[in-house]
């Protein structure tokens, strides 16, 4: 995604394109995988975490990412692909690997609707699986 459509995008989700805010989309672009805080914060160091929890906060509230605990109490970060308001119809499992502390998208494998007790109304899920990614487990 270039540049151009990472400021459609950001528009068309109703936020204002600047500098950091194109940085971290192009981070979460170019890493292709869910990230933390800290992950973000370690790939930008040039940047404050306060700068980059208050573009990620902006990006959730926006649809622009999808953010999941990653079982460990740590919130992951990874680009919504709807167009408009999302409808959590993305919504798939998450590999957290124990060893390299990075977590994957399964997006192959969708969750599927879960039907609760009257009166209960979700908004999101997650589900994670733990153990040792490929590389990880090659070692």
């Amino acid at each position: 995604m270039g540049e151009n459509n990472i400021t459609e995008r950001m528009e068309e989700k109703g936020v204002k394109p600047t500098s950091n805010r194109i940085l971290i989309m192009k981070t979460l672009i170019k890493e292709a995988r869910p990230m933390s805080l800290s992950d973000i914060e370690e790939t930008l160091p040039t940047m404050d975490k306060s700068s980059i929890f208050r573009v990620l906060s902006l990006f959730l509230k926006n649809d622009i990412v999808h953010s999941f605990e990653d079982g460990r109490g740590i919130i992951n970060y990874e680009l919504c692909t709807q167009k408009g308001i999302c409808n959590n119809s993305e919504a798939h499992i998450h590999f957290y690997c124990k060893l390299c502390h990075k977590s994957f998208c399964m997006k192959d494998i969708p969750m599927h609707d879960i039907e609760l007790p009257q009166g209960f109304i979700p908004h999101s899920a997650s589900f994670v699986i733990k153990g040792l990614c490929p590389e990880c487990a090659g070692r």
